[in-house]
């Protein structure tokens, strides 16, 4: 692993978004049996899938953050400590087996690693302030 800041450790890596391989016919049997599982636990309209890539890398005490503006119809991500977050809530996880977790990130539990958050309060630049 290589460090983006002295002392920080890197996540284990994900393929740039121009290399990342998409949903095709070859994984039609896996959707399949991901829909039977989701539709078995009620959780259709409640779990999708992503893409997972990287566009850049971050450090395993670092989490990307979603931020949103209703009124302007755009969606903005960046990158803020995990211990230091005001965003609460989980919007994208990774499955990880827990040998390859890494040491570091605030926000290791259970066989995911939380990816992306985001809040129910809008923190947009400029409306920290208001109530949401």
């Amino acid at each position: 692993m290589t460090d983006t800041k002295a002392g920080a450790l890197l996540r284990h890596s994900l393929p740039r978004f121009e290399e990342a391989e998409g949903l095709g016919p070859q994984d039609a049997e896996f959707v399949k049996d991901l829909v039977a599982v989701l539709a078995k636990h009620g959780n259709l309209n409640r779990f999708g899938l992503c893409l997972l890539h990287d566009h850049f890398p971050l450090a395993a005490d670092e989490v990307l953050v979603e931020t949103n503006d209703p009124e302007a119809r755009t969606l903005h991500a960046h990158v803020e400590k995990a211990d230091r977050t005001r965003h609460a809530k989980a919007s994208q996880w990774r499955f990880v087996p827990h040998a390859e977790r890494e040491p570091g990130g605030a926000r290791e539990a259970g066989p995911c690693q939380e990816i992306m958050l985001c809040t129910t309060l809008d923190l947009c630049p400029g409306r920290e302030g208001e109530e949401g």
